[in-house]
């Protein structure tokens, strides 16, 4: 992974969607960077409701674009 400014969102959603998303990434090479403020949440003793982050290398985009627009229409 790069710098964290080189990083760009390109999906939000619960933790078993992400997890499946991440894997297709993954498997294709892309490296894929997952945020996760709930799990972070807990550790520190709160509790709070929010979407798992997928983040990837801005220039990964182009490559991951047709996967991710697949998934986003099939999940």
């Amino acid at each position: 992974m790069k710098k964290d400014s080189d990083l760009v969102k390109v999906f939000s959603g619960d933790e078993m969607t992400v997890t499946l998303l991440k894997a297709e990434l993954e498997e294709l090479g892309i490296p894929v960077m997952v945020r996760n403020d709930f799990r972070s949440g807990l550790a520190a003793g709160f509790v709070m409701q929010s979407p798992v982050e997928v983040y990837l290398n801005e220039s990964d985009i182009q490559i991951a674009e047709p996967i991710l627009k697949e998934f986003i229409e099939n999940n």
